[in-house]
């Protein structure tokens, strides 16, 4: 029977306490009807016996105290609320105990934005993660050493696991379902709680904002620049030149200050902006197009489909209602 340890953080969201609780509680409840002995021993383990969550609106009630777990085989660190980093601040003591599991042969799972938890153990150093495409720049921001990945929905190194943002972490339950029984149990899990399986990216969901939280004056107004003219063609050397930084120097600190490289940044840009259209016009896909400074089709399906995961015609047809 597999351990499985179920943090109970301060500040934390309760569903992310109580969904990996009842989905492994569920796929127990299969074994046992089948007449087989259940699959997993679930703890909620704390440092304290009641915590309180979300303004005091609802107790969560532990099980065990964290030094009363001498051995555990998966370690789940859910989502918090409020400000990532006191978050992370006031769960600190959770990280040497968390630190020993996984060297005593433990795998942990980050939920959402655990993983602000996770990486602050040091296990996430020189690995890949994925976290809520919203708090991307801040973990990038806290963790340098981390390569963030915020299109996928799943990262998995060395027994470290890591989900995107809010609910794409059900699609990590599923996943661990699977690996601790096998696809027939994780399929019938996805079809009760009604989860598309096997879904990888959040790229669909990610809403590109400025990325304008740095001090770097002259990348802060190229910036806005890109983002009043887009529908124009506009070069690296234009750039420079307008803001009167070398080439070379202004390469590197707009990579610096944005995580984007020039071109990165006016594609994603343009097609923030196709995006919105599809969403709330009657136009077309070649009327978006060219609205957004593209002319030629298959360079903008093709950049759409890198940044988003769908082609403009499914996305279209997906948030347009009228379409």
């Amino acid at each position: 029977m597999k351990h499985v340890s179920i943090l109970v953080l301060e500040s934390a969201v309760l569903a992310a306490i109580d969904d990996p609780r009842h989905v492994f509680s569920m796929v127990n409840s299969f074994y046992e009807k089948a007449g087989k002995p259940a699959v997993f021993n679930i703890k909620l383990v704390g440092l304290s016996k009641e915590v309180k969550l979300h303004n005091s609106s609802f107790t969560v009630h532990s099980d065990l105290f964290l030094d009363e777990v001498e051995k555990t085989d998966l370690i789940f660190i859910p989502a918090f609320v409020g400000n990532l980093e006191t978050a992370v601040e006031v769960n600190k003591d959770f990280i040497p105990w968390i630190i020993k599991q996984y060297k005593r042969g433990a795998e942990v799972a980050s939920l959402c934005v655990g993983a602000f938890l996770l990486a602050k153990t040091g296990l996430l150093n020189d690995k890949k993660c994925s976290t809520h495409w919203r708090s991307a720049d801040e973990f990038r921001e806290m963790f340098p050493e981390i390569d963030l990945v915020t299109d996928r929905i799943i990262t998995e190194e060395r027994g470290i696991y890591t989900s995107g943002g809010a609910t794409s972490y059900w699609n990590l339950l599923l996943y661990l379902v699977e690996k601790y029984t096998n696809r027939e149990t994780a399929i019938l899990t996805a079809k009760v709680f009604a989860i598309d399986i096997d879904r990888h990216s959040q790229s669909q969901f990610i809403i590109f904002n400025n990325q304008s939280n740095h001090t770097d004056e002259p990348i802060k107004k190229a910036q806005k620049y890109i983002e009043n003219n887009f529908q124009n063609r506009i070069t690296v050397d234009q750039l420079s030149l307008m803001f009167a930084v070398g080439r070379r120097s202004f390469e590197r600190r707009f990579k610096r200050a944005t995580n984007n490289t020039v071109t990165e940044y006016i594609q994603r840009v343009k097609i923030e902006a196709a995006k919105k259209s599809f969403e709330t016009s009657r136009k077309n896909i070649y009327e978006v197009m060219y609205d957004v400074g593209y002319s030629d089709t298959k360079a903008f399906r093709g950049t759409f489909k890198k940044i988003t995961g769908m082609t403009p015609f499914d996305y279209r047809n997906k948030y347009n209602k009228e379409a």
